[in-house]
């Protein structure tokens, strides 16, 4: 137990040192985790921390982590950018294991082991991919879409590498009829095991997390995430003999169709960015630098084919497809790095011995250097699109392809849009005054069944806690042009003006309090402005007093005019 305090604590409390230090300078958190495992590393002088233990609890991070994928997998965002999605995908990951091959064939290796280690750094880290679109504002945008769209396919190729990895290399399969019986027969699983979890589990699972949330207990919804995520995870594994990260992944394709999805990501999944740290530290523990100083050479290789070979072809395929240069440089900068599934199939094949510990010190080489330039490579896009403006002839020849804008997202008919949290006697009134004057409004409530009713009818309803940005998001605050507060909790309302802020910096916001003391804090957060409850019955009080003893209409508005100036806040 004191080995697993210390090498828990030891290991995070470094990652948070470097990770800070990182994020200081400008660079993925995720170097400063690598770094970390390398400095509580056996091959770094001071403190050592238990190498099993860490790479134990760095499996939870990599269950939860599938999860999350899962639970953000949706069809239609991928049908949407399918026609380079999945030819992109497709390419760029035959050029990084095409070229992985003859590169591990060079040092001695065999075909299959280049194939492994090929497929390992073909596929971009989700988190770094994110975190570089989300910085620079574009994660919403044609960009954003296409690059998610790509990364997608590439997350289920490599789910199913995850999985044949095992069924071909793990058994008797050796000859091609062997193996072919193994795929048949894997494959017969994997139906199977798909085919309970989204007909019993989707059947079991929202009723469960129904009755869950109907308790209003954030503690229990939290520990039921985490039973279903390890627990579909262990039954995949123990009762249809697949790879856990599968049987997660699908728990969370089947959580992510409920309404239930942006509350799992939001006060669940938090927890697995603490193992997810622990994976990443794990895999820099096995890092040896006297041996990549020894033998560079295959780091070099592998640096080139990812930050070099990789976005070049992305490049190409963007642009043959007809899409401006702009969006072909950014695709290929943002995916010029690898991460977490590339050390999972990595880790995966060192168990099969299909992946020598040389070629791990070079993916983790080759991680810390891509997921560190990959930011910079992206910052130089709009530079290298001014450089290439200023050169006619070069100009249209990159975007000689151009069909009208593909990447272009299409509207959808609505000028104003309009977000409402809460659906309370005050909410219900401003949703019908609102779509009257018409507004598309967008409600978010805590209340499942309200949620599941307002759907029902055809309104658009977002189940979830307002104060976490992946619900104001579900929501479209992005686009939104009024954010409209209709619950009377300051606490919240303040969390929620500053996340809706963060996301749309102009929207219009306007809060509803109980109490007039408490419109200050509000405006400070941002509200443009606040009723309050007690503001209102003076208001009406006064009115009514003043026309049951005569006064003219011209007098009640005037003094009412009064009123609102001492009473309530007002902003904008």
């Amino acid at each position: 137990m004191h080995d697993l305090i210390l090498t828990f604590t030891g290991g995070l409390g470094v990652a948070l040192i470097l990770g800070y230090i990182s994020h200081r300078l400008g660079l993925s958190p995720i170097v400063g985790y690598l770094l970390a495992g390398i400095v509580v590393s056996p091959h770094t002088p001071g403190y050592v921390a238990d190498r099993h233990l860490a790479e134990q609890m760095a499996h939870i991070g990599v269950i939860l982590l599938m999860f999350g994928v899962g639970l953000h997998f949706h069809f239609k965002e991928l049908l949407a950018v399918k026609r380079i999605a999945v030819p992109g995908a497709i390419v760029q990951s035959a050029v990084a294991t095409l070229l992985s091959m003859l590169v591990m064939r060079a040092f001695g290796w065999s075909w299959t082991q280049g194939a492994i280690f090929g497929m390992a750094i073909a596929v971009a880290s989700t988190v770094v991919l994110t975190r570089i679109l989300v910085d620079h504002k574009h994660l919403h945008t044609p960009v954003g879409h296409i690059a998610i769209g790509w990364l997608v396919v590439e997350d289920i190729f490599t789910v199913f590498v995850l999985v044949l990895i095992p069924a071909i290399f793990g058994g008797e399969a050796t000859g091609a009829g062997a193996i072919t019986m193994a795929l048949v027969w894997t494959t017969l699983k994997i139906g199977a095991l798909v085919a309970f979890t989204f007909v019993v589990g989707g059947w079991a699972i929202p009723r469960l997390l129904t009755g869950i949330a109907r308790t209003g207990s954030h503690e229990l919804f939290t520990l039921a995430i985490l039973v279903l995520a390890l627990g579909i995870a262990m039954g995949a594994a123990k009762f249809f003999g697949v790879s856990m990260e599968l049987g997660a992944f699908l728990a969370g394709m089947v959580v992510g169709r409920s309404e239930f999805s942006n509350r799992a990501a939001t006060d669940a999944l938090p927890m697995k960015d603490a193992f997810a740290v622990l994976f990443f530290v794990s895999v820099g523990m096995l890092f040896d630098f006297k041996g990549l100083l020894a033998d560079p050479w295959l780091a070099l290789a592998t640096i080139g084919i990812v930050i070099v070979a990789k976005p070049l072809a992305a490049i190409i395929i963007t642009s043959v497809l007809g899409y401006p240069l702009k969006t072909a440089l950014s695709v290929g900068a943002v995916l010029a790095q690898i991460g977490e599934f590339s050390f999972i199939v990595a880790t995966l094949g060192m168990q099969y011995k299909l992946v020598e510990e040389k070629a791990f010190n070079a993916l983790v080489a080759t991680a810390i250097v891509s997921i560190t330039l990959a930011p910079l490579f992206y910052k130089s896009v709009e530079p290298i699109e001014r450089w290439v403006a200023k050169r006619p002839a070069l100009w249209r020849f990159l975007n000689r392809r151009v069909v009208g804008g593909p990447a272009a997202e299409e509207g959808d008919g609505i000028h104003r849009r309009a977000v409402v949290v809460g659906y309370g006697p005050v909410g219900q009134t401003v949703v019908r005054l609102l779509k009257d004057n018409g507004f598309s409004p967008v409600i978010v409530e805590m209340n499942v069944d309200t949620v599941r009713e307002l759907n029902a009818a055809g309104e658009k309803a977002q189940y979830g806690d307002a104060s976490h940005p992946a619900t104001l998001h579900a929501a479209g605050t992005e686009k939104a042009d009024i954010l409209v507060l209709s619950a009377s909790s300051v606490n919240m309302g303040c969390e929620v003006i500053k996340e809706a802020r963060s996301l749309n910096p102009k929207i219009r916001v306007v809060a509803r309090t109980s109490y007039l003391k408490e419109a200050d804090e509000l405006l400070a957060a941002g509200a443009n402005a606040v009723f309050s409850g007690e503001g209102e019955v003076a208001l009406s009080m006064t009115e009514s007093i003043l026309g049951s003893f005569g006064a003219t209409p011209e007098q009640i508005e005037r003094e009412s005019e009064r009123i609102r100036r001492e009473l309530f806040a007002q902003a904008g």
